[in-house]
């Protein structure tokens, strides 16, 4: 397993202030004490730094993948490229109970913001929440919107063979189980590696765990069946290339799961795995940094995403196919 922890020590927070450092870290330190609000403190102290840089060419919102008012998707198009680019897709978290593609304009579209920008068609997803749904019924709407983008990419300029797909929080859990889950019919074959950055890749309610009562809304209230329908158990049979990524500060256990999934699919050797630790950051600002002035994290990203859609297009340069 390739471990790069603390990725990026050298540089993280260095875009801003001084005293946002050092609320930064302050709230590191007590993350858990109140992750609701040190969550919008974070959105706060990100937005306007992702609204001053550059944009996706054009953003198409709130197209429909389901029939719920929640499955909707935005498509943002990179600039200057008419081809067949390759796609990202983001999930977004919120504790299986809250949380929206969008927290205000700027939050989380920056994720799709940075990858339009480095060549990518980026996919912005929404889904059901809890309690109006349960396990595995996210991992449901995940696949939806995967067998949308399939079906529709291409129409916006996005190549269905070399799709990768990001899942923050709760939707990196949903993400692993629409990858895992043996009953969910697998990912569609044009998806190509995934990255689950900090996941809930088990299912607890342990008295520490600060969304204790968000995880039972979800994965129900007979804790013997957790295990079962934890990401983690099923780890080592992953089938794809796939990047876990944890903060420095993370939601209480979450950066103990992340690392026991990836050691567990690096143990069976199925597929490529790398492990990131991101110093300095926390639950929320490990993804609302993207597109700020940090680039390091977002390097990586790209980095693994070429890495795993590269034989894609070797082949189409080889043959010349479009």
């Amino acid at each position: 397993m390739a471990i790069d922890d603390c990725l990026c020590n050298s540089t993280a927070l260095t875009h801003l202030t001084p005293d946002q450092r050092a609320r930064m870290r302050a709230i590191g330190n007590c993350w858990n004490d109140d992750i609701v609000a040190h969550r919008a403190e974070m959105v706060a102290l990100y937005s306007p730094l992702a609204a001053r840089m550059p944009k996706a060419a054009t953003v198409v919102r709130d197209i429909a993948y389901g029939p719920g008012a929640r499955q909707v998707l935005d498509v943002f198009r990179p600039d200057g490229h008419d081809g067949a680019c390759p796609v990202v897709v983001f999930i977004h978290g919120g504790a299986f109970t809250r949380g929206a593609k969008s927290a205000n304009g700027e939050i989380y579209d920056n994720v799709l913001h940075w990858f339009a920008r480095l060549g990518y068609v980026g996919v912005n997803v929404e889904y059901r929440l809890a309690p109006d749904i349960t396990w595995p019924d996210g991992a449901r709407d995940v696949l939806d919107a995967l067998a949308w983008v399939r079906d529709a990419i291409a129409a916006h300029g996005g190549d269905p063979a070399r799709v990768h797909v990001i899942g923050h929080s709760a939707g990196g859990s949903h993400l692993a189980t629409a990858a895992l889950e043996p009953g969910l019919g697998g990912l569609p074959a044009g998806v190509r590696s995934l990255a689950l950055v900090s996941g809930r890749l088990r299912a607890d309610r342990r008295p520490d765990n600060p969304n204790a009562d968000n995880v039972a809304a979800y994965f129900g209230a007979d804790e013997s069946l957790y295990a079962a329908r934890s990401p983690v158990s099923r780890a080592a049979d992953c089938p794809l290339p796939v990047l876990v990524a944890v903060a420095e500060f993370e939601n209480r256990h979450l950066d103990e799961y992340g690392a026991e999934f990836a050691q567990a699919v690096a143990r069976a050797g199925r597929v490529p795995v790398r492990w990131v630790r991101l110093a300095e950051h926390n639950h929320t600002s490990i993804v609302a940094h993207l597109n700020t002035g940090e680039e390091g994290f977002g390097r990586a990203l790209d980095s693994f995403f070429r890495l795993h859609g590269s034989e894609i297009e070797s082949e189409r340069n080889r043959t010349g196919a479009s």
